[in-house]
């Protein structure tokens, strides 16, 4: 019984407030899920750069490990801090160099999402702690999706969390639980993609970067998780240019949706959107199980 949130700006003018509306949806939804929360932001990229999120512990030397690694790379580094997360801005030519770096001088460092758009947060605590530890509210973009988490299959723990990432600019945030991520997990390993967790969350999403990587849309993707996914989920998928969400045949999964002229927003219960400027005259429905929808910003 988790809680899912997505907003997905149409209106430019609404991107200031981004973390604002995002960070009071989320934490609407602490009763579905108040052991841990977190969420992924899309924002403006930086020209050529890479953003490495990375989680942190909480005794963690951050001023000696930007000497350290501008000293072993020919660039210098920007290193964004937010509590317990860090986040390195690298040119996009070096950044597997940037990678193999925060690897070798600091392997506490655990890499929760790259991209040239997405941060990615998350952490245990109540949804409106997590929010507010990060600085949701001060936050910008043109996206984000958000999930606050009741533990059911897994501990209690920061990297059981989600939003999970697999892929470049993707992440994945999940209600439900599938029956097959054990097997799927075994298959997809011997495809080359990595796992963290155990967690069967991360396994969806490695599954829709898998499929992405070998040359599937993301509509594809989702298509093709229909077949081989078994459980009961609701998905709700980020990317660099828009959002996806996607029930299964059953749709046992609360979900409801709102779309205006200036946004879309997802929410596992209404009362997750009734802030919404605009809500009053917004198109409510329900998404219809196996249906993918997606929406993303023109180019």
């Amino acid at each position: 019984m988790c809680g899912i949130v997505g907003l997905f700006l149409k209106d430019r003018a609404l991107e200031p407030e981004l973390g604002r509306h995002l960070a009071v949806m989320l934490e609407t939804m602490t009763a579905r899920g108040p052991d841990s929360a977190g969420f992924a932001i899309y924002g403006e990229r930086a020209p050529d750069a890479t953003k490495i999120t990375l989680r942190a512990p909480a005794d963690f030397d951050v001023a000696l490990f930007a000497a350290e690694l501008n000293a072993v790379l020919d660039f210098d580094a920007e290193i964004i801090q937010r509590s317990t997360h860090l986040v390195l801005v690298a040119p996009s030519s070096a950044e597997q160099r940037a990678l193999a770096a925060v690897k070798a001088l600091a392997p506490q460092l655990t890499v929760s999402s790259v991209g040239a758009h997405m941060e990615l947060y998350k952490e245990v605590g109540l949804p409106a702690d997590v929010a507010r530890r990060f600085d949701l509210a001060g936050m910008s973009g043109t996206h984000g999706v958000g999930h606050t988490r009741m533990a059911t299959e897994s501990a209690v723990t920061t990297a059981g969390a989600h939003p999970f990432s697999t892929g470049k600019d993707q992440c994945l945030v999940h209600n439900g639980s599938l029956s097959n991520h054990n097997l799927m997990r075994r298959r997809l390993s011997r495809e080359g993609v990595s796992f963290a967790t155990e967690n069967d969350s991360e396994v969806a999403a490695g599954y829709l970067s898998w499929r992405i990587r070998e040359g599937d849309s993301l509509g594809e993707a989702l298509e093709a998780s229909l077949k081989e996914l078994d459980g009961f989920y609701t998905f709700v998928v980020g990317t660099d240019t828009g959002f996806g969400v996607l029930r299964d045949p059953i749709g046992c999964k609360h979900a409801v949706m709102a779309e205006t002229d200036q946004y879309v927003a997802f929410g596992t219960e209404y009362r997750a959107l009734s802030a919404l400027p605009g809500i009053e005259h917004a198109r409510i429905f329900e998404p219809d199980p196996a249906t993918v929808y997606f929406w993303e910003r023109a180019a």
